[in-house]
Order: structure tokens, then C-alpha cells, then sequence
């Protein structure tokens, strides 16, 4: 009877044995999958099948697949009590919206304190227009431009001051500080790219902002190729907005502008309140122009040929490639950060590092391994190979738990999982070593068996327990690479108690039970 209920219960344990392991399997078939997947076959999935594939395989971290680490600091040394209230937050929220449209699988962005945001975005190796993308502002507003005749007006008049005060006669040539400097050209004042900073240092100098109304501003245009030359239209235009990028509802990246079939532009739809609003001031200012205005340059300023009730407008972005147009639609859609942020730390990995450290890290795995299987197999006998068999299924359950949980391997981790192969060694030998004390005092192979994993599974339990409980702290309380050591410690801890205790022993049973074994190579 004590036999039949023995053998009945090892088919049930190996039963759930096998739903593990098979389970485990799997789950890394589809990493297995997408590693042997070239860029093309992964580019010519559908975009949810990537992302579903993509969930399920396991996760590279910064310092294995390469990729950004930016810590930010949110500049609020301009803003109101009542606006630095949340700003970090409100940041954080903003720049998490960006860099998810920007496509980057599974980024880390966390608040750092009162004003510093930690990035750090896996497999990204355009660093300049990641940080781009993460730290323009994005003010967008629509203001109104005043008519050539009234900034011809103005020019001349600081034009004549600057004369006076600079040669003390204004009916030379020379004394035409500012106007020398620039072209009118088919309605447009514009200004070659190399007198830019001259007259930009005029118009900023505090006299001459005491000759500009103070409901009015001077704003250069982003540059244009005109007749083969690089120049920088200016603008005088309205300080405050009719309409803000609040406004906006959807950005989207396109091409084909009036002016040139083939140039890149962003449609920009507004929400249905602003509609309303965006009709009248149309409707006000037809053969006028409304300035787009985007962190104070003006994207285009084009003529109201009539009333748009549509709620409809583009900004036209001339030679610029289709990725700024793109991520210019991005930081729309997301909206302005609250206050500017600069980078305060930067650092990066390439691929090939990443990749490098895998390489090594594997083999330390491997190396590490044969030893271990080397010394149990000449140690311990078929003993050992149940003992090789179990540190392998420690490794395989690792890294399902991994997969399946959407834990990030990085390379701290992968020293957590060189850890585990000896703490699993370890506890397959304070079994072994009992059941030799057992069979020495001449008990059957079956009551040794069964009186060693007794004994040692107390010590096995607290070892195992006290180790998982440092590595739950470490996890907790710390950051980074402490967190990725600590995950693949506190897997491999429980993996290893499973395979130890459970399916060690289910073998060693089922040899005993079935097939009737009456000495043990141990």
C-alpha cells in the first residue's frame, strides 16, 4: 500500500514537473525566436506583433544593449511659487509622452528628488536627437505679425539711434549699424547667416529694447536658402499669443507644402473649443500673417487668405528631413514642458560594448558551469550528473521568470546568476554529504535518501531564506545595477530551493521506487 501511494504520488509530482519545465520553455522560445530574427524580418512584422513578441522576450538593460543614461534637472528658477508646485511631475509626465511615441522598448524614467529626472532608453544610439527630442520646451503659440511698413518704420528708427550714438553722424554710410546688415527681399527682411549675431547683439542691447513697443517683439525665422545664400528672416511681431499649443489636438507628420511637393510639413488639428477662436482671429486678419511660433523661432509666418473655421493649419519645415518632422509632431502632441530642463549627466553605450559584455558575461557563465560540472561528476558520481542536471534547470527557470515577468537583465544580473550556480552547487552538496553520513551508519539507499534531505533541508532553508531576504533589501532600497543583481539573485534563490529540493529528490525517488536501486553512486 505505502509503495502504491509512493509511486502515485511521484506521477504527480513529475506531472508538475513537466507543466514547469514545459512551461519555462515556452517562454523562451520566444526569445530563442526573436534573437534569430534578422532587422528586416523584424521590420517587416506588423508594429503590434513586434510589440507582442518584443513583450515576451527577455529584457537587455542599458549596459548590455546599448543605449542613453541622461539625468535631467528641471530649471525653475523662472517660475512662480505657485507654478515650481509639481513642475518635476508635470516634466516627468511630458517627457514619459515623448520618449513612448518616440517608439524606445522598455525605457526607465524616474523622478530623482525634488528636480532631477533619471532617463535611460536601451538600444538608442542617435544620442543628439534623443536629446533633442526629450529637451526642446515645445512653446508652441500663433501670434501676429505686424506689416513691413510698421517694422521698416521701427528698423529705421533704431537704425538712426544707433548711428548717432555709434559714429555720431547718421548721413554717412557707415553709420547704418543695423540696415547694412539687411536685405529686403521680395517682403521679407532678411539677414545673412554670417551678420546674424551682429544685429541680433543690436536688437538685444537695453537701449535699443526701450525703442520697441513692449506689446511687440523682433523673432528671427529659422534659416532659408534664398538665391543660393543662407538667411534669417525677421519678424516683429505680437508679444503675447492668440492661441497657445494647448490648442493643438493632433500633430501629424507629412509631405507636400504649397510651395514645394516634396518638403516635409506638420498638420496640425485643433481641439474643438479653439476652433471657434482660430475662425475669428482668421476672419480678422485675412491678408495678414500669423506667426507659428516654437520656443521663441518662428517656424513659418503665412499669409490668412481667408477665414479658417476648420480648425485646421500646418508648419511648414522646409529642407528638414521627415525624422524632425516626425519628432516635431511628437513634442506637439505631448505638450510644453513647464519649465526647461539641461542635462546634468550623460553617459552612453554602444552596441558593441553591450554587446561585448554579453559575450563575456555568458562565458563567465560557461566557464564558471564547467568547472562546477567537472568537479560534482568526479566528486559525487551519477550523483553528480542529478545535481548538473538540476543547475542547468536552474539557469533555464531563471531566465523564463525573467521573460515572463518583464524583468531587465542587465550586467550586475548576469554576476547574480554566476552567484546562483554556486549557491545551487551548495545546497546539492549538503544533501549529498548527509545522505553519505546516512549510508555509512548502513541504512538502505532509500531511508539515506530520505533522512539526508531531512536533515539538510532545515540548513538549506535557512540559507537560502536569509540570502533571498538580503536580496528583497537590495531590490527595495536600491537603484540601478544594485536592482538588476538583486532580481536575478532572488530568482536563482528560489529556483534553486525548487530544483534542490523538489526535483532532485523526485529522481532519486523515482530511481528508488521504480527502478529498485540498491546502491547509489554518491
Amino acid at each position: 500500500m505505502e509503495d502504491w501511494l509512493m509511486k502515485k504520488t511521484l506521477r504527480w509530482k513529475f506531472i508538475f514537473f513537466l507543466i514547469v519545465f514545459l512551461a519555462a520553455l515556452w517562454q523562451l522560445s520566444y526569445t530563442f525566436r526573436y534573437s534569430r530574427m534578422t532587422k528586416e524580418e523584424l521590420a517587416n512584422l506588423e508594429p503590434q506583433q513586434r510589440k507582442s513578441l518584443e513583450d515576451k522576450t527577455i529584457h537587455l538593460g542599458l549596459d548590455l544593449k546599448g543605449g542613453m543614461h541622461l539625468i535631467l534637472e528641471v530649471d525653475k528658477t523662472k517660475l512662480t511659487d505657485e507654478e515650481k508646485k509639481g513642475a518635476t511631475d508635470r516634466a516627468l509626465e511630458i517627457i514619459r509622452n515623448r520618449i513612448d511615441q518616440f517608439g524606445v522598448s522598455e525605457p526607465t524614467i524616474e523622478k530623482q528628488g525634488t528636480d532631477r529626472i533619471l532617463i535611460q532608453l536601451p538600444g538608442v544610439v542617435d544620442r543628439k536627437r534623443a536629446k533633442e527630442l526629450i529637451g526642446k520646451t515645445a512653446l508652441l503659440e500663433f501670434r501676429l505679425v505686424e506689416d513691413a511698413e510698421a517694422e521698416q518704420n521701427l528698423l529705421t528708427k533704431i537704425d538712426e539711434y544707433l548711428g548717432k550714438t555709434e559714429y555720431g553722424d547718421s548721413s554717412i554710410l557707415e553709420s547704418n549699424p543695423l540696415l547694412s546688415n539687411i536685405e529686403f527681399i521680395r517682403g521679407d527682411f532678411l539677414v545673412l547667416s554670417e551678420f546674424k549675431k551682429t544685429v541680433d547683439d543690436y536688437l538685444k542691447r537695453d537701449d535699443v529694447k526701450k525703442m520697441i513697443p513692449r506689446d511687440r517683439t523682433f523673432l528671427w525665422e529659422k534659416a532659408k536658402e534664398i538665391e543660393g545664400r543662407k538667411m534669417f528672416p525677421l519678424f516683429l511681431i505680437h508679444s503675447e499669443p492668440v492661441l497657445t499649443g494647448a490648442a493643438i489636438l493632433t500633430a501629424d507628420a507629412g509631405i507636400g507644402t504649397p510651395n514645394n511637393p516634396m518638403g516635409v510639413k506638420v498638420d496640425l488639428t485643433m481641439t474643438r473649443k479653439a476652433r471657434a477662436k482660430w475662425s475669428a482671429i482668421t476672419g480678422a486678419n485675412v491678408g495678414k500673417r500669423i506667426a507659428i511660433v516654437l520656443d521663441e523661432i518662428i517656424q513659418s509666418a503665412p499669409v490668412v487668405r481667408e477665414r479658417i473655421p476648420s480648425g485646421r493649419s500646418e508648419i511648414t519645415l522646409g529642407d528638414a528631413s521627415m525624422d524632425e518632422a516626425k519628432d516635431l509632431s511628437v513634442v506637439l502632441k505631448a505638450g510644453a514642458l513647464p519649465a526647461p530642463v539641461r542635462v546634468i549627466e550623460e553617459r552612453s553605450v554602444g552596441p558593441s560594448l553591450g554587446t561585448d559584455s554579453i559575450r563575456k558575461g555568458v562565458r563567465s557563465i560557461l566557464l564558471g558551469g564547467a568547472i562546477i560540472i567537472i568537479f560534482m561528476l568526479i566528486y559525487y558520481g551519477l550523483s553528480g550528473f542529478v545535481a548538473n542536471f538540476a543547475l542547468c534547470l536552474n539557469l533555464l527557470f531563471i531566465l523564463a521568470v525573467l521573460s515572463a515577468f518583464r524583468f531587465t537583465l542587465t550586467l550586475p544580473g548576469l554576476a547574480g546568476i554566476v552567484l546562483t550556480i554556486g549557491a545551487a552547487i551548495d545546497a546539492n552538496v549538503l544533501i549529498f554529504e548527509r545522505i553519505r553520513e546516512e549510508l555509512r551508519t548502513g541504512k538502505t539507499v532509500g531511508s539515506a535518501i530520505d533522512t539526508g534531505y531531512k536533515k539538510a533541508f532545515v540548513t538549506i532553508l535557512d540559507a537560502n531564506l536569509t540570502t533571498f531576504i538580503t536580496a528583497a533589501i537590495l531590490y527595495f532600497f536600491g537603484t540601478g545595477p544594485i536592482k538588476g543583481f538583486a532580481v536575478t539573485l532572488g530568482i536563482g534563490i528560489l529556483a534553486n530551493f525548487f530544483t534542490a529540493i523538489f526535483v532532485t529528490r523526485m529522481i532519486f525517488d523515482f530511481a528508488v521506487t521504480f527502478l529498485r536501486i540498491k546502491r547509489i553512486s554518491i
